[in-house]
């Protein structure tokens, strides 16, 4: 697992690497991908978080299968989710045929980038809550609402508390999982320089191009990856030590 990185490490023109990851097709792709995984990163918290409340506290058979679906992107070759997000909001797709007749197109788009990414991260903040406040259990949220808490109440002053160490774990994964992301953005967005172009599949076309060119790029995202790994690393460390 070492050597792959340390081999972008020995293979990376030194002499070049501040003017390739400086140059405006970068700085472009890159500035696509670090907005494009905020707003996936923030989608997935409004969306997982509900999601994983209700994964943690309810066991029917309809539930079991939504929580199924959900997490199927985790197992799922991100290409495939691609084709399948392309024809549910694609020109042609189920919704985006209804959507284009009332000026609403998605596919090939910025939102495009933004809808594969929370595809695929989705799944990441879903498991690192529900895991959370299914070993938590309902002890604390029963007291508070038999000491005459609302519902409301319990979930800002007890739940929200008890899972917040573990929504802020998903939040990191799931920026990270958008910001790598390929398979699905190039098959449903496609690939437009400015529009659609993240950092992962400006990498794609450099290397095709010239693999000498994606080098600089990819160091630079494997640096990023780095920092998120140890971010949250330390950060369990921390948990531990204090538990």
């Amino acid at each position: 697992m070492v050597l792959p990185p340390l081999a972008l490490v020995l293979k990376t023109p030194w002499d070049t690497f501040i003017e390739q990851v400086t140059s405006q097709s970068s700085r472009d792709a890159l500035r696509l991908s670090l907005q494009t995984a905020a707003a996936t990163t923030v989608l997935c918290v409004l969306l997982g978080v509900p999601m994983a409340v209700v994964f943690s506290r309810h066991d029917g058979l309809l539930v079991r299968v939504i929580r199924s679906l959900v997490l199927l992107p985790l197992v799922l070759p991100p290409v495939v989710g691609g084709l399948a997000l392309l024809y549910t909001f694609g020109r042609l797709g189920i919704l985006g045929g209804p959507m284009r007749e009332a000026g609403i197109d998605i596919a090939f788009t910025t939102t495009a980038v933004i809808l594969a990414q929370t595809f695929v991260a989705l799944p990441f903040m879903v498991i690192s809550v529900e895991g959370a406040l299914r070993t938590a259990g309902t002890r604390y949220e029963d007291v508070a609402a038999t000491l005459g808490a609302s519902p409301t109440r319990v979930l800002w002053k007890v739940t929200v508390p008890l899972v917040a160490p573990s929504v802020l774990a998903g939040l990191v994964l799931s920026f990270a999982r958008a910001l790598g992301e390929f398979g699905a953005t190039i098959t449903f967005a496609g690939n437009a320089p400015g529009v659609t172009q993240t950092a992962p599949l400006a990498i794609y076309v450099a290397a095709i191009d010239d693999p000498q060119q994606a080098i600089p790029m990819s160091l630079l995202l494997v640096l990023i990856s780095l920092i998120v790994v140890v971010g949250v690393h330390s950060r369990r460390r921390r948990g531990v030590s204090r538990g």
